[in-house]
């Protein structure tokens, strides 16, 4: 036997041994369970009705039966902090619950409160007394990589199947626009099997690492149940939301002050892009973090504080995932060149006011935009005036008017129509106080105040 055939075959004899056996493949997830399940817990939301039967024509008046009902919802949720009594859950498993008990692995029952809630993230703190708790090990999300194997567990479909494990490999990261587009949306996509019961549960790695709260499942339209689809919000997103819900009993996300779009490949090329990412800038808000840092419209983002813009969603969950006040190094794509920005975030407003924000009309001096009243607006006809349609944020207006509102007096002058409108409002200019009277459905009302 030559010196070459016989390396072959001692490398041969080695390859065999050290291929992974079926029994060792199996206690990979074996372990995963016993230092997994420890962490997580079943979570039981109730919520009293109130079945009313009574109203104000009943001829028995009061003496009409009141039966309440109790309405239960089930979910999972994971110890974060055993030394506090953290859980995380999903804000869709306790949402309107008026009380919540949480099942331990080792079947002890403990009542729970809410800490804070954050409905775009989708995302609740719960927190139970001290004494006899196991936290979960935190991992790193951002390392996960598509392929990668990864363990749910939950309670799917009730307690008589809590701590269900289940396995699967994480089939994309970075999904959005699953649930809503409005939602801060950055999920793991795995095909561990996953369905009502599981939201709010766990989903770690083969090291017995946390790195997801499942939250969704997609279904094929007619069922419920897993269809190989679910979704899991990365735990480096949980962490950051949990730390301002304990801290500040809210979010306080970053925020540019930008519209902002996908780059499509007729885009790409217009702009000459090498690349099809990053996200276009499609209007600047005034006074906005972005237009006092320097970016301008037809900017396209490509990357935030060295970490690449894939579209639009990513670029949004970038900012968001920031705090306000923190310097954000933008790198943006202007006239075929790369320029380099610093922004200093501000804090996202809250939606309504965000609404108002990223209007584009043009308001008039009490920071109104109004319109002629239709036949539609209003179910008994005995009124003309104007309708708001849209209101600036921070205006004279602002705290004392809403959109929908109906203008039918300035003064003492009834306003049929925007030319009565802008006739009256031509008398007035800032520093005067100006009496309304507004049809707030459909109810009339005064208000007054000093035009800024």
């Amino acid at each position: 036997m030559n010196l070459k055939k016989y390396i072959v075959i001692i490398m041969s004899v080695v390859s065999i041994y050290a291929a992974p056996t079926t029994q060792n493949f199996s206690n990979a997830f074996i372990e995963v369970a016993k230092i997994g399940n420890p962490s997580v817990v079943s979570i039981v939301s109730k919520k009293v009705v109130d079945n009313n039967y009574h109203n104000f024509f009943s001829p028995f008046g009061d003496q009409f039966p009141h039966n309440d009902s109790r309405n239960s919802a089930m979910g999972s949720g994971v110890i974060i902090n055993k030394d506090e009594g953290f859980i995380i859950t999903n804000n869709h498993v306790i949402d309107n619950s008026d009380n919540i008990t949480v099942i331990l692995f080792n079947k002890r029952e403990i009542d729970a409160i809410i800490v804070a809630t954050d409905p775009l993230s989708d995302l609740a703190v719960l927190k139970v007394s001290k004494g006899e708790l196991s936290e979960a090990k935190i991992g790193n999300s951002d390392r996960l990589q598509v392929g990668e194997w990864v363990v749910a567990i939950g309670s799917p479909f009730g307690l008589h199947l809590n701590h269900t494990v289940t396995a699967g490999i994480v089939s994309a990261t970075g999904r959005s626009s699953v649930v809503s587009r409005n939602n801060f949306e950055d999920f793991i996509q795995h095909d561990a099997a996953i369905n009502p019961g599981n939201s709010g549960g766990a989903l770690f790695n083969l090291d017995g690492e946390l790195v997801g709260i499942n939250t969704a499942i997609a279904t094929d339209g007619f069922s419920r149940a897993n269809a190989g689809v679910g979704f899991a919000i990365p735990i480096n997103m949980v962490l950051r939301v949990m730390e301002d819900l304990i801290s500040n009993g809210k979010v306080n996300r970053g925020w540019l002050g930008v519209q902002i779009q996908d780059v499509d490949e007729s885009m790409a090329r217009a702009l000459k892009l090498d690349e099809r990412y990053g996200a276009i800038i499609s209007h600047v808000i005034k006074n906005s973090p972005a237009e006092e840092g320097g970016i301008q419209s037809q900017d396209v983002i490509i990357e935030v504080d060295g970490s690449k813009v894939i579209d639009s969603a990513n670029l949004k969950n970038l900012i968001s995932g920031g705090h306000p006040k923190d310097k954000t190094k933008i790198i943006v794509v202007r006239n075929g060149e790369k320029t380099s920005l610093v922004i200093t975030l501000g804090t996202r407003p809250d939606e309504r006011d965000l609404s108002l924000d990223y209007k584009l009309d043009e308001f008039d001096l009490l920071g109104l935009k109004v319109e002629n009243i239709k036949s539609s607006d209003l179910r008994k006809k005995y009124y003309d005036g104007v309708k708001i349609i849209n209101l600036e944020r921070g205006s004279s207006a602002y705290n004392n008017i809403n959109i929908s509102d109906i203008i039918i007096e300035i003064g003492q002058n009834k306003i049929k129509n925007i030319n009565d409108y802008e006739s009256e409002l031509d008398n007035y200019k800032s520093g005067d106080t100006i009496m309304l009277r507004i049809l707030r459905n459909e109810n009339p009302l005064y208000v007054a105040f000093e035009i800024k």
